[in-house]
């Protein structure tokens, strides 16, 4: 199984990073390791992926996946069935947070003593109205003890926005620092929008100060990475953070 492991200072009882597309059974658009069961692939070939993401990392363990829908909802880990939400917590041992990205940005969170995790889908509508702020929130540990990591996503060099996606933020509290982000594109009314800028300034305004990761663009990245916008009809990787004890 080919993976990235998370490059963040995060305990030794942590375990987290992101598959990558290359060591999978999945074919055509999907190869070759696609872990996501609604984008038309084979499911047998995903639930197989999925077995071999399992048997590579260390430790008994249940993953929780989830339906994701640009939203801010974030669920309480309990690996029984998969719960419709954009981020995922959990303060027990074993419990894998896990979430599916082909250019939105996953972000992993764990406090400084290895106690409590969470994963987030964070697509731009979710990021703008709040589900990084809704999973810190959940933390008992306040956000000067989390550690961040920034997953792979669509870099600000292939991200085209509208006005609308700009204005958007703009409203937010977060708005006038926000604005940074954005850098004028070729078009009127086009913007260049930096996914990992924005959640950097979400996490700091929270207290969030250990932030490590983004920089890996999943457009440009066609050797390990999907990418919605690049191909259309393609597979997702997951991110996913858990302790072992």
């Amino acid at each position: 199984m080919n993976l990235l492991p998370a490059d963040w200072p995060a305990p030794a009882t942590i375990v987290a990073g992101v598959s990558c597309r290359a060591g999978g059974v999945s074919s055509g658009v999907y190869a070759d390791n696609n872990l996501a069961l609604h984008v038309g692939d084979n499911a047998g070939h995903v639930l197989e992926n999925r077995r071999r993401l399992d048997a590579s990392l260390p430790g008994d363990k249940r993953w929780q996946w989830l339906d994701q829908v640009h939203g801010v909802a974030v669920a309480e880990a309990a690996c029984d069935r998969i719960i419709q939400a954009d981020a995922a917590y959990s303060n027990r041992p074993g419990i894998v947070c896990a979430v599916l990205t082909a250019d939105c940005l996953p972000v992993l969170l764990c406090d400084s003593r290895g106690l409590e995790v969470a994963a987030v889908h964070a697509g731009w509508r979710g990021l703008c109205h709040g589900v990084i702020e809704n999973t810190v929130a959940r933390f008992v540990a306040g956000p000067g003890e989390l550690l961040a990591w920034l997953g792979p996503a669509i870099g600000p060099a292939h991200f085209e926005v509208g006005e609308e996606v700009r204005q958007a933020f703009a409203a937010q509290p977060a708005g006038p620092a926000s604005m940074a982000a954005f850098v004028p594109a070729g078009s009127p009314g086009k913007y260049r929008a930096d996914l990992y800028q924005l959640a950097r300034i979400r996490l700091q305004a929270l207290g969030v100060r250990q932030v490590s990761g983004g920089g890996l663009c999943t457009f440009a990245d066609r050797r390990r990475f999907y990418s919605y916008r690049r191909d259309g009809v393609t597979g997702r990787m997951a991110s996913f953070v858990y302790r072992t004890a």
